[in-house]
């Protein structure tokens, strides 16, 4: 056979052979493009048929603080509150775990309270402060009430290196009090007390008297000062009618109280992981029942007397404590608000 057959014989193998290959990559975009198409479409489906149950917040018809009305009807005061009540409706997740927490530690802050005759109303400052935690802030401030030391030492908290009581929740809710009583001598308005304790007293006056005015709603103030009280109403708001604004718990999610004894200390622990032995709990559980404590031993070189709490039973059994919390005779009621 002549070169020349053979060669265009050669050639039309070739090309017959890039042909398919070229149809089959085609027939296999084809589908690919099909498929997409269609997964393309049901996701657009889907995504035409969800719901968004988002809505704006509605605020009371009227609000106090401490007995004292909030001036709903200026349009300023309005819109400060709104931005609080959407802010804390809609952080989920913070405002879950403040009303999980007040069933532990609240009873002991309302008790301190009403002690000192100062309003309940002053529970929701200190969450609006720390959240009911133990936290320390950029500047220092520590505890329950986010006392910086000057202050706490002020109002009778001891701060060292060993002891420190602004995490001690009786005590300094107790330095708390002092605080707000002695403020309140000077303002006559628990709202002005509120403000001040974010501001200083020495602040909170030095803008009365700049800006000729005696409410905190005329103030002009710093953002955080400027928010702060609007925040405790909201927080307060929700915290008292929380399936209005969308939480649903029953007494089942909150955090259980847990019992404690006292155990009298007024002499030197050099060990108290060995002391937390010997009550039958360990170094953690003794730290976190006596935050206060800040080193591993406590000298007490001038033999001061401090109450150490140590929990009861079976305080580690989550079950136990919840049976015990719900057949508590104050708590029949399983819902909550």
């Amino acid at each position: 056979m002549p070169l020349i057959f053979q060669n265009k014989i050669e050639l039309k193998k070739i090309l017959l052979k890039s042909f398919y290959i070229v149809i089959t990559l085609l027939f296999i975009l084809i589908i690919f493009n099909l498929l997409s198409f269609s997964e393309d479409k049901n996701n657009k489906s889907q995504n035409n048929n969800k719901t968004y149950s988002i809505y704006p917040v509605i605020l009371p018809d009227s609000l106090e603080f401490a007995g004292e009305p909030v001036p709903l009807e200026d349009f300023d005061i309005y819109e400060s509150l709104d931005k609080e009540f959407t802010i804390n409706t809609y952080w989920q997740s913070q405002m879950l775990l403040f009303i999980k927490r007040s069933s532990r530690y609240l009873p002991t802050i309302e008790k301190i309270l009403k002690k000192n005759n100062v309003p309940d109303d002053f529970k929701y400052l200190a969450i609006a402060e720390s959240g009911l935690t133990n936290s320390i802030s950029s500047a220092n401030a520590v505890g329950f009430w986010q006392f910086i030391k000057p202050t706490a030492i002020k109002y009778g908290l001891e701060v060292n290196d060993e002891i420190d009581e602004r995490y001690h929740l009786e005590k300094s809710t107790e330095a708390a009090c002092k605080y707000l009583k002695e403020a309140h001598e000077i303002y006559k308005s628990w709202t002005l007390v509120a403000a001040s304790f974010n501001l200083g007293t020495n602040g909170l006056t030095r803008h009365l008297e700049k800006q000729k005015v005696n409410n905190y709603y005329d103030l002009l103030l710093n953002d955080e000062t400027a928010r702060y009280v609007f925040r405790i109403l909201a927080i307060k708001t929700i915290m008292s009618e929380p399936k209005k604004y969308g939480f649903y718990l029953t007494k089942k999610d909150l955090y259980p109280p847990i019992p404690t004894y006292n155990v009298k200390i007024d002499s030197t622990i050099n060990d108290l992981t060995s002391f937390a032995f010997s009550k039958s709990i360990n170094y953690k559980i003794l730290k976190i029942f006596n935050p206060w404590l800040r080193q591993s031993s406590l000298k007490n070189k001038e033999k001061k007397t401090y109450y150490l709490k140590i929990p009861k039973g079976n305080y580690r059994n989550m079950k136990f404590l919840m049976e015990e919390f719900l057949n508590d005779s104050t708590n029949k009621n399983d819902s909550i608000n």
